[in-house]
């Protein structure tokens, strides 16, 4: 079993945050560029 704190992470370019690896993001871990579905639908807003 593996700690969380042992898991891969990224930071999210919108909120700054650090996000750590999820179960369902296991196949397409290498493409999740976001922490979160709010996240993801306010990049436009965060470009600008």
């Amino acid at each position: 079993m593996r700690r969380k704190g042992d898991l891969p992470t990224k930071t999210c370019p919108v909120c700054g945050k650090p996000f750590a690896w999820r179960k369902k993001w296991a196949r397409v871990w290498e493409e999740v560029i976001y922490c979160s579905e709010r996240c993801r639908r306010s990049k436009v807003a965060a470009a600008r």
